[in-house]
């Protein structure tokens, strides 16, 4: 399956986003959370790579042997860092041989070291560019991009951020799965803001069930998210209490998905940061299987 196929009347997209261990143990963690959550039917898994595409082969190597081990669609991740032109056609080329359908096509954060994201000699300096390579000489290939509700760390404003996304469509993208939030607020009105811009590809919220507050806020502070005062306080009440943490932001990521679900979108991203135990919980809350 496609990913353009996996929205529309009638569907609902579920999916999960997952990342290249780095050890054997964290395989099979995965590989074992993959598991648990194939229960619920998912429309496709992706795989994301390293920092400066440090594990892009690996990408292609994980995304491949999961498709083939649950029979789930797949979808690798590409980045325009650190590469040239040349090494990202290869690296599709290389991809489409393995039978990878789906891509998602991002311009990629600047490597650690590195303050702003720098174009590489003979390289890409933008995700729509990406896309234009893809749509141009892959065009059976499927494309997926990031849009962010809270609005990109580096977008100078909102109304240049939008233009941006709309630029990547336009240039072939799919869908549009966007970057984790915890207030649906700044959901709805980018959706508002989205459609009146005249896209018209699904967008589909990204989550992040929080387990752990020390983690969660690491990552909201390299991604420009918030989490709501009323939220923060309920998981500064259980600092000491990791089980605790993790129950409140279960409950915290239910309430959000229904509120969500009953305002019609096409589908859920699950980031899961390789586990499976809060988005299964919140899926059998839900009662949610495609």
């Amino acid at each position: 399956m496609k990913i353009v196929d996996v929205y529309g009347i009638g569907k609902f997209g579920l999916s999960f986003e997952i990342f290249p261990p780095k050890t054997e143990t964290g395989e099979s963690q995965l590989f074992a959370a993959l598991e648990a959550l194939m229960a619920h039917r998912p429309s496709f898994v992706s795989c994301t790579y390293g920092a400066a595409g440090s594990t892009q082969d690996k990408t292609l190597e994980l995304t491949t042997r999961i498709g083939k081990i649950f029979g789930v669609t797949t979808a690798a991740h590409r980045t325009c860092v650190g590469s040239t032109v040349e090494e990202i056609r290869q690296w599709l080329k290389e991809a489409v041989d393995l039978g990878i359908e789906n891509i998602v096509a991002l311009r990629g954060d600047p490597p650690k070291g590195q303050v702003e994201f720098k174009k590489s000699e003979g390289g890409l300096a933008y995700a729509n560019e990406l896309v234009t390579l893809i749509r141009q000489e892959f065009p059976h290939l499927s494309i997926a991009v990031a849009g962010y509700p809270e609005t990109h760390q580096e977008a100078p404003s909102p109304a240049v951020d939008l233009a941006n996304l709309k630029r990547k469509v336009k240039a072939g993208a799919d869908a549009v799965l966007t970057q984790l939030f915890y207030d649906n607020r700044d959901f709805f009105e980018f959706r508002r803001r989205y459609e009146e811009a005249g896209i018209t590809v699904p967008l589909i919220p990204g989550i992040l069930p929080v387990v752990n507050l020390d983690q969660i806020q690491r990552i909201t502070s390299m991604c420009g998210a918030t989490i709501p005062v009323s939220f923060l306080a309920e998981l500064e009440a259980n600092r000491d209490d990791p089980d605790g943490q993790a129950s409140v932001g279960v409950r915290y990521a239910i309430r959000q998905c229904r509120e969500l679900l009953d305002a019609g979108i096409p589908g859920l991203h699950f980031y899961l940061l390789n586990k499976s135990e809060a988005t299964f919980q919140i899926l059998q809350a839900l009662k949610l299987s495609r």
